[in-house]
């Protein structure tokens, strides 16, 4: 089993990733979220390791690659797609954790410029979500931290995640995104 961990909240992620480790689970991360597990002794691949970009522009461009996408995305029951991820060296992605940075939280309580903060709008966390939510059947997508020991409970329970639960999870990704989505319509429609 594959997990992608990239995180701008880290609250009991090192927790859940030293969970994650217990059970078998391989670990790529990226940037910050890859350096606090590494110090937390965890075992983890850098996400540049495994991508064709090994340096990306000024570390903003950390998971959109097709390396990453091709193993959230592929359908697991499509022996062709398997056959080609087979064949290109790329592995499925069983979990991903992400969640976004908090843009409200610095437009509101800093004095950087509009600019600045466009340039704080997430990109790679929304588009990681949302591929790994629209494979839910096959991909156990967190987004919340507050969700890391219901999925911890149901793992040691049954050692899998209930469809229930992979639905709860895709719903919680939708609105979460779209309400991202939102906030930044409103930023840009007072400050523009």
């Amino acid at each position: 089993m594959k997990a992608l961990i990239s995180v701008s909240d880290k609250t009991g992620i090192v927790e859940f990733a030293q969970f994650l480790c217990s059970i078998g689970t391989e670990i790529i991360s990226t940037g910050g979220t890859y350096d606090l597990l590494k110090k937390s002794h965890l075992s983890v691949t850098n996400i540049t390791d495994i991508t064709s970009y090994k340096k990306p522009v000024d570390t903003i461009i950390k998971t959109l690659y097709p390396e990453i996408y091709a193993g959230i995305s592929a359908n697991r029951k499509d022996y062709n797609q398997m056959e080609q991820l087979r064949n290109s060296n790329i592995y499925p992605i069983d979990i991903v954790i992400a969640n976004l940075f908090p843009f409200e939280e610095l437009y509101k309580n800093t004095k950087k410029s509009i600019e600045d903060c466009l340039e704080f709008i997430d990109i790679g966390g929304p588009t990681m979500l949302r591929s790994a939510a629209k494979s839910y059947k096959d991909i156990v997508v967190i987004c919340d931290p507050s969700d890391y020991s219901k999925i911890m409970e149901e793992f040691k329970q049954s050692n899998n995640i209930s469809i229930n639960t992979r639905k709860y999870l895709m719903k919680k990704v939708f609105k979460t995104t779209s309400t991202y989505d939102m906030m930044i319509n409103k930023f840009i429609d007072n400050y523009l």
